[in-house]
């Protein structure tokens, strides 16, 4: 296949973001947003989609995560879309299912060229609790939507059960990192665009 390279930069009034990603990569990973718990998603992200990934991002940090985290993941989305390019010979659908201790997390992506964003199953714990002093997790859905949007894919995320916010979150994380990573490999037995329609 041809290079599956994207790389998106954005600057507002708000932060300023770099977002380079492979989809061939081997997990190699560089993440720097201002954010602690964000980057060790996002390092969790990259390793477990077996992406090559560079994310760094500045922004008002000191008023909230929140304008920093949503515009990475709007730039994470471009740089994706970029990446499938016309999405010749891939799988397009893939899935997977994390357990982390108590947490069991489903994820279902479709690299459709349709944006839609399927997230449930957080306990209502999530909506106020912030990990490690920086990440709200509230921000979870929005993270996930912004980047099914940007990437012009279908995500359904389910949380089935779980407890610890880090863990759940993480558990999130790590199954749109393998879904993914299954939608974008290569199908050895298909060598145009996976649809009928003849386009993605």
């Amino acid at each position: 296949m041809s290079n599956r390279v994207g790389r998106v930069e954005r600057t507002t009034r708000e932060s300023s973001v770099l977002v380079e990603v492979d989809l061939d990569g081997s997990g190699k990973v560089e993440i720097d947003t201002g954010v602690p718990f964000y980057d060790h998603m996002l390092t969790a992200f990259g390793t477990h989609g077996a992406l090559d990934l560079v994310v760094r991002a500045t922004g008002d940090t000191h008023i909230d995560a929140h304008h920093t985290v949503e515009d990475v993941a709007i730039v994470l989305g471009q740089a994706l879309r970029a990446a499938f390019g016309e999405k010749k010979g891939i799988r397009r659908f893939g899935d997977a299912w994390i357990p982390m201790d108590e947490t069991l997390a489903h994820a279902a992506v479709d690299v459709s060229g349709r944006p839609y964003c399927v997230h449930t199953g957080e306990p209502e714990v999530m909506i106020g609790f912030t990990v490690g002093g920086n990440y709200p997790t509230v921000l979870n859905r929005h993270v996930f939507e912004s980047i099914a949007f940007h990437a012009q894919i279908a995500l359904h995320l389910r949380v089935i059960h779980g407890r610890d916010p880090h863990h759940i979150t993480e558990a999130e994380y790590k199954a749109f990192a393998r879904a993914l990573r299954a939608a974008a490999e290569p199908d050895p037995r298909i060598g145009g665009i996976p649809s009928t329609k003849g386009v993605l």
